[in-house]
């Protein structure tokens, strides 16, 4: 049963994922993967938001957790988008891009972490 929960917030994480980082690369161009950037971000608060809810704050049936964060923050996240473009920004000489990739995802991700915990514990 734990399949199928973790697949059907999989389905709408993957769906949501495509949906923006679409939408974002259609906005701001695709010299530098924004939507991705985007999309880890996000995701990293989201994770961070989740689980302080989910297993501090409030008592709720583990089938959720399963759905939201394995399932849909599992697959709205695409950490291996993000090294696959980085790769390409270096393949394509693009330094400055890749290490401002890499060192941005990695602080602000870690940012947002905290900023969900921290507005999870509030609520």
């Amino acid at each position: 049963m734990a399949y199928l929960f973790v697949g059907a917030g999989g389905f709408f994480g993957a769906v949501v994922r495509y949906v923006l980082a679409m939408w974002i690369g259609q906005r701001c161009g695709r010299s530098f993967p924004l939507g991705t950037f985007f999309i880890n971000i996000s995701g990293c608060f989201l994770i961070g938001f989740l689980m302080q809810l989910l297993t501090e704050r409030f008592m709720v049936s583990p089938q959720w957790r399963l759905f939201l964060v394995v399932g849909f923050v599992g697959a709205y996240t695409t950490f291996s988008t993000f090294l696959y473009e980085t790769s390409n920004l270096l393949k394509d000489g693009e330094w400055f891009f890749a290490i401002l990739n890499v060192t941005s995802s990695v602080i602000t991700g870690f940012v947002a972490l905290k900023l969900g915990e921290m507005l999870a514990k509030t609520i």
